[in-house]
């Protein structure tokens, strides 16, 4: 007898007519625990090593200081340039992740350490409302004189973004006050009246920040104001040629060379393909799904669907991350994705979590779920080592040997933004509704539910990502009746689920979510099994730097060659279609990991006889390989890299 499956809900019918709002809340992090043998350390590092770390950064390079009064930065740090326009972004962001680790886990020394920070940040503010160190102490005569390149907004959107978190976490009030007044005062400043400026930010962020922080007062002019500077950007006449030539510059002398840089090159409603600065486009798509859950618009949601098809059909790398260019930061053509210059910065595949997660609130649909995972478990939790304490700005998928993580960068965005997705990881796993449930990663340890007033505690056991074995035990005091939505990832082709030990039938699940509707008993257990084979991966054809190659996944890890491994060059093995591919567990390396192992073919070089070319190919002989997991590459000694590993014949002998 298998499990009943319901029919779409009203809402469900709804999102098919192209009018869809917020129908699925992400559970607050609050209320999730996390209690396995993956995530639970990294977050332990996060809290003990790594918001420590940051702040003794900030703190010794100057940041926390431009906050008091007549902070005057020497030459050393004005040699530093345009990112010491935004160096408050990297403090508001220290501040948002130590308030979720507080949030968590109550530290009488970091909720003091965040009091004298917020003091300070209070005591800068202007009499206007006002909040900039740079354009208060530097240069005031600037102030909105420059939206397009100067992060002015940028830096208020992180501020709100602190504010809302320390708000949530403490229950106090000093810096969310600051915020709002902030944000009154930007409200005069920009708009449609006849004394306002028509502008908008040029790195995205507030817009999203601006509806955080409606949802945190009820203040109905915070929602307007993030959907007016979201629905202005792109129009005309440009606002940032109005303002370059209010300057004295040339727009046409604009550096980026177009509007595409900062997605302004149209309205967003218009816009077809994901181009520009990478983390600039996923704060924007993101904010846009923010305002088309909380209006209903279907422009916007559309936009959004469309722009994420793009993205994830023809511009972003293997492992989730986004970005090609150095140059701008961001994305070049389709399927224009190589390997070792691949920039794919951290924050971008942050961003692009942030966005995931907001259609999964709209639209629950796998494939949005599908990428958050894939961009966590790899994209992302590259971008930090094993200790909490170095970084990598960008991810190439390949490296001679020379790529590494530093502990800081002159422009510091990553770390912060590291720190506060990972100690705010909890809101990620589940999602609930007015009737539902929803799951949308597996990680040992619980969730606290309320489902039509009843709480509804969902327990995981699992030891995923290294095994595909799930059981999720309901816990609650009375019988009830609610759906209970499972992610069937899209990477597992022979899924199978029970409750307590009655099959379900899998072909209903639709969009890559299992809905199991029934009432519900105390201790009731639902158990996946998500088979975890080795798998070879492709890429399309149009993709010119993999032809010939492949990359190696397993469950949603995606792995890689690192040359402390494998006593042959990278790029001389050969993996045969044939070859056979063995995972097993090894707990001593890489704080433990699932490592790949398997036969291939090594190109030899012995008999070229200091030649540079011939007409024979080369020979091969046999070897062995291991791969690791591409998140915990260059933790170990210096050394080689590769994702994409060359398909080859099998030995020669």
């Amino acid at each position: 007898m298998s499990t009943p499956i319901t029919t779409p809900t009203a809402a469900e019918s709804a999102s098919n007519q192209g009018v869809v709002r917020r129908q699925y809340v992400s559970l607050a992090h609050t209320k999730v625990t996390v209690d396995d043998v993956f995530w639970a350390p990294r977050l332990r590092a996060n809290r003990e090593r790594t918001i420590g770390h940051i702040y003794r950064q900030c703190l010794e390079t100057g940041r926390i200081d431009a906050f008091k009064p007549g902070w005057n930065p020497g030459p050393e740090i004005k040699k530093q340039g345009i990112p010491v326009l935004f160096w408050d972004s990297d403090t508001a962001k220290w501040i948002e992740a130590a308030s979720y680790t507080l949030a968590t886990a109550h530290d009488a020394q970091l909720d003091s350490l965040l009091d004298s920070v917020i003091d300070l940040i209070a005591k800068a503010q202007q009499p206007d409302g006002y909040l900039n160190t740079w354009f208060t102490a530097v240069e005031p005569e600037k102030r909105w004189t420059n939206l397009r390149d100067w992060h002015e907004l940028y830096c208020a959107g992180h501020m709100t973004e602190a504010a809302v978190a320390h708000y949530e976490a403490t229950g106090k009030r000093s810096l969310l006050d600051v915020v709002c007044r902030y944000a009154d005062y930007i409200e005069t400043v920009f708009g449609r009246g006849p004394e306002q400026k028509r502008g908008y930010p040029g790195h995205p962020e507030l817009e999203l920040a601006l509806v955080k922080l409606y949802r945190a007062t009820g203040e109905q002019r915070y929602l307007d104001l993030s959907r007016y500077f979201v629905d202005e950007r792109g129009r005309q006449p440009h606002y940032y040629d109005q303002e370059a030539r209010a300057r004295g510059d040339d727009p046409a002398a604009y550096w980026a060379k177009s509007y595409e840089y900062n997605q302004a090159h149209c309205p967003v409603c218009e816009q077809h393909e994901v181009v520009g600065h990478a983390v600039r486009a996923v704060y924007l798509y993101s904010a846009m799904a923010d305002l088309a859950g909380e209006d209903g618009n279907p422009e916007l949601l559309n936009a959004c669907r469309r722009l994420w098809r793009h993205l994830t059909t023809k511009r972003m790398y293997v492992m989730g991350g986004i970005g090609t260019s150095k140059h701008n930061e961001g994305f070049t053509g389709d399927y224009d994705l190589p390997n070792e210059s691949a920039y794919a910065e951290t924050c971008a595949a942050i961003g692009l979590v942030f966005w995931a997660q907001r259609m999964l609130q709209l639209d629950l649909d796998g494939n949005y779920g599908d990428i958050l995972e894939l961009a966590l478990y790899n994209a992302v939790i590259s971008g930090v080592s094993l200790d909490g304490e170095a970084f990598f700005y960008d991810n190439p998928l390949a490296s001679h040997g020379t790529h590494h993580r530093q502990p800081w960068f002159n422009c510091p965005c990553c770390p912060p933004n590291l720190a506060r997705l990972l100690a705010s990881l909890g809101e990620y796993v589940y999602a609930q509704s007015d009737t539902d449930a929803v799951v949308h990663l597996y990680v040992q340890g619980s969730g606290q539910l309320d489902i039509g007033g009843q709480t509804i505690t969902l327990q995981q056991e699992t030891n995923y990502p290294w095994d595909g074995a799930i059981t999720v035990r309901v816990k609650l005091n009375q019988p009830a009746t609610f759906g209970l939505r499972l992610r069937i990832p899209g990477w597992c082709t022979a899924p199978r689920v029970t409750v307590n030990g009655e099959p379900v039938d899998i072909t209903s699940a639709e969009q890559g979510y299992l809905r199991i509707e029934r009432e519900w008993q105390n201790g009731d257990a639902v158990t996946l099994e998500l088979p975890m084979p080795v798998e070879r991966v492709y890429a399309h054809p149009a993709v010119g730097t993999d032809i010939g190659q492949v990359t190696l996944r397993r469950g949603p890890i995606v792995y890689c060659l690192e040359q402390v491994d494998n006593t042959a060059p990278l790029n001389y093995i050969l993996l045969p279609e044939t070859a056979e591919l063995e995972h097993h567990f090894e707990p001593d390396l890489l704080n433990g990991v699932v490592a790949i192992t398997g036969s291939a073919a090594v190109l030899d070089d012995a008999d070229w006889n200091d030649k540079l070319y011939r007409t024979a190919p080369p020979r091969t002989e046999p070897c062995t390989f291991t791969a690791i997991p591409y998140y915990a590459w260059d933790n170990r000694q210096p050394g080689a890299m590769r994702v994409w590993i060359r398909t080859g014949p099998q030995t020669q002998g």
